[in-house]
């Protein structure tokens, strides 16, 4: 595994967990609360609280997908390579994102 990319998958692997347990506070906060937090005019709710944190764990797991394909390009020698259009990914696109898959023109 490349350098970047075992950076890149620790930092997700942190960011996943570390959202985890926000999650996990958030549904016990729930839990322990018999407040009408849907109808409270203080704020966001907590459903609202969890859906969002439910949303950016979605994404740190995405983004740690993408980082485990990268790893299996390497493996297979494609790392580098745009899915869409086989031409090489710039490297200052990899240098600012590790896990790109496409090049920055099939990207837009």
């Amino acid at each position: 595994m490349t350098d970047p990319l075992s950076a890149e998958r620790a930092a997700a692997l942190a960011q996943i967990e570390a959202l985890t347990r926000e999650f996990d506070e958030v549904v016990a906060a729930s839990k322990a609360s018999n407040a009408d937090d849907e109808h409270d005019p203080e704020g966001a709710t907590i459903a609202f609280e969890r859906q969002q944190v439910a949303a950016l764990l979605d994404q740190a797991r995405r983004r740690l997908a993408d980082v485990d394909a990268a790893v299996t390009a390497v493996e297979a020698g494609t790392y580098g390579r745009c899915e869409s259009c086989g031409r090489p990914i710039a490297a200052e696109r990899l240098a600012a994102r590790p896990a790109a898959r496409t090049c920055i023109d099939c990207a837009r």
